[in-house]
């Protein structure tokens, strides 16, 4: 039975150690926190706190696996954070599990066109905030020790969507000057991606396969379409137009992602549009 490591357990993580766990693989799980997974002890298997970026605790807690998701977030934080959380994580897991296949979750905001252009894994990927750097740094050693990079686009789902939660508490804008594309993806289209990554390259040498891989529900809409959607569909006012300077945690990048590398390995996205996955966030906001 091929076991697989998600390090990382949280949000998306545990949607894909379900999967596995669905698709017959010995699966566990590490949170950074013991609250974390005591939280997940229900679970039909094992997870616990493994703080990824202390090398000891994560050679201490080794085992054998066929592969190591790296899914651990920063929850926000500087440059500081995301070396610690990112870069170094991924210098111990490698150190620890040489021989595992490593996917690493990175973002599509190491993208930082501005035109509005489509972007795939083949176009420049130069981020212009220190974070970016580092993810990008951390996404060549991933890649140099022969692992996986799936950047992923704004995720959303159960309980969870940044741009319905601002749109509610009123904080949303239209900005007149700066309307931008917005790249989403639901956090089960996400999980389901991720094991199917893992499967074809343990099915197939990685010399087989590309090893950066866009996940994006591959139909980009503009922020003003967002919002005007969302105030139709909760019968609510539209935002206000109005300039603003808020920075963004993504950066100030405008373009549309294209996932279709990963669409042609195989990947089926159960909410391809941004309506059709928005609903039911939606419907659990609105319960």
């Amino acid at each position: 039975m091929p076991r697989v490591l998600i390090a990382g357990c949280g949000y998306v993580g545990l949607a894909a150690a379900e999967l596995f766990h669905q698709a017959g693989w010995e699966v566990e799980g590490w949170t950074a926190a013991l609250e974390s997974a005591e939280a997940l002890a229900a679970q039909p298997f094992p997870v616990r706190a493994v703080d990824l970026t202390d090398g000891s605790a994560v050679e201490k807690a080794a085992s054998e696996f066929q592969a190591v998701i790296q899914s651990a977030s920063s929850r926000g934080g500087g440059a500081d954070a995301y070396r610690k959380i990112y870069l170094e994580s991924a210098q111990h897991l490698r150190a620890v599990f040489p021989e595992a296949l490593h996917l690493f979750t990175s973002s599509t905001s190491v993208y930082a066109q501005s035109e509005g252009e489509w972007v795939t894994e083949e176009s420049p990927a130069e981020p212009e905030r220190e974070t970016g750097c580092v993810l990008r740094a951390t996404e060549e050693f991933v890649l140099e020790g022969g692992g996986i990079v799936a950047r992923l686009a704004g995720i959303y789902g159960p309980h969870r969507s940044a741009l319905l939660r601002r749109f509610l508490e009123g904080g949303a804008v239209i900005d007149p000057n700066a309307d931008r594309f917005v790249n989403q993806i639901h956090r089960d289209d996400v999980a389901a991606g991720l094991v199917l990554l893992v499967q074809k390259h343990l099915d197939e040498p990685p010399l087989n396969h590309p090893r950066i891989y866009n996940v994006a529900d591959n139909h980009p809409i503009s922020l003003r379409q967002c919002y005007e959607w969302l105030a139709q569909r909760l019968e609510r006012p539209v935002p206000p137009v109005q300039p603003t300077v808020e920075k963004r945690r993504r950066g100030n990048s405008n373009k549309r992602v294209s996932s279709a590398r990963l669409l042609a390995l195989g990947w089926k996205p159960r909410y391809p549009t941004f309506e059709i996955a928005m609903n039911e966030s939606i419907l659990l906001a609105k319960s």
